[in-house]
């Protein structure tokens, strides 16, 4: 599923959505992401998703935490950190077989429910929560890299939530040319966008310690440590050169309880209408002095 002709077809034209222009398609270039997949409790991660449509991806008897970071450096609103924690997932009336939607992707509505999405910049949150519905904040984020290992830290308050570490490839010999559904809520609504990436990536399969993610003393970390991770990914990559493009087009439906909610049911547009249009920084996470990226 690679980028859909619509949006080279929009190339060149202009849009400006809750005082955000953008030139289209809306892409991010010179960009790198490092990802990876740790296995989780799959009725944890059930648990997290609101009832629906939505549920969490089965492989066997366990869900999949999906961490992503991009550092994005040229888009139409700046360069900014991305740091997504997600629940791997299917779209349908019942959870989806086991193992087959990570074939049939299109069929099952594969993608990723995204949980918790700090970025760099205000202006970040404005346009990917208001007009995407994405569950973005401003936090303090960085995104390092050194001989053996690139790195992500992700602090607010004060306090650090998690640090994401992946051992850099060998090689980057893998073409990339694929899309991927992004599940969120926002203003009692489930949100799916689509973002499609190019580019070449290095990867490690069932690789123990081929990446880590190291959990803080926040309260943020707490939803992540309940979802019992299994430090071992399944999959971990880097892409040191992607393209990135976020679709124009989105869908979104009610999220429907069985039971009357007593509260609104995830974020609404208060969070959204008083943010300015910043491209300014918080300063970078508080690093462990003694974390070397260098060593293996």
């Amino acid at each position: 599923m690679g980028i859909p002709k619509r949006q080279e077809r929009l190339r060149g034209r202009h849009a400006y959505v809750d005082g955000i222009r953008f030139v289209m398609p809306v892409d991010s270039r010179n960009s790198s992401a490092m990802m990876a997949a740790f296995p989780i409790n799959w009725e944890k991660a059930r648990a997290l998703i609101p009832p629906g449509d939505v549920h969490p991806f089965r492989l066997w008897d366990r869900g999949l935490l999906v961490v992503t970071v991009i550092d994005y450096r040229d888009t139409d609103i700046g360069a900014y950190i991305e740091y997504s924690l997600a629940i791997a997932c299917t779209k349908g009336a019942a959870p989806a077989p086991r193992l087959l939607p990570g074939i049939l992707m299109r069929f099952f509505g594969t993608g990723q429910y995204v949980f918790d999405l700090p970025v760099s910049t205000e202006i970040s949150v404005k346009g990917g929560k208001g007009i995407w519905g994405m569950p973005k904040h401003q936090a303090n984020l960085d995104f390092v890299s050194g001989k053996s290992w690139v790195s992500s830290q992700y602090d607010l308050d004060g306090g650090m939530v998690s640090r994401f570490d992946v051992r850099l490839p060998k090689s980057y010999w893998l073409p990339l040319n694929m899309g991927a559904a992004n599940y969120c809520v926002f203003r009692g609504m489930m949100m799916k966008s689509l973002i499609y990436f190019r580019g070449k990536v290095g990867f490690h399969l069932m690789r123990p310690g081929s990446a880590r993610l190291v959990l803080g003393d926040h309260p943020r970390a707490d939803v992540i440590r309940g979802l019992e991770v299994d430090p071992n990914p399944i999959f971990s990559g880097y892409i040191p050169q992607v393209l990135g493009v976020l679709d124009d087009y989105f869908e979104c439906w009610f999220v429907t309880p069985e039971t009357e909610p007593t509260a609104p049911i995830g974020e609404g547009l208060a969070t959204t209408y008083p943010l300015g249009y910043g491209r300014e920084w918080l300063t970078p996470p508080q690093r462990d002095p003694n974390f070397n990226l260098d060593r293996d």
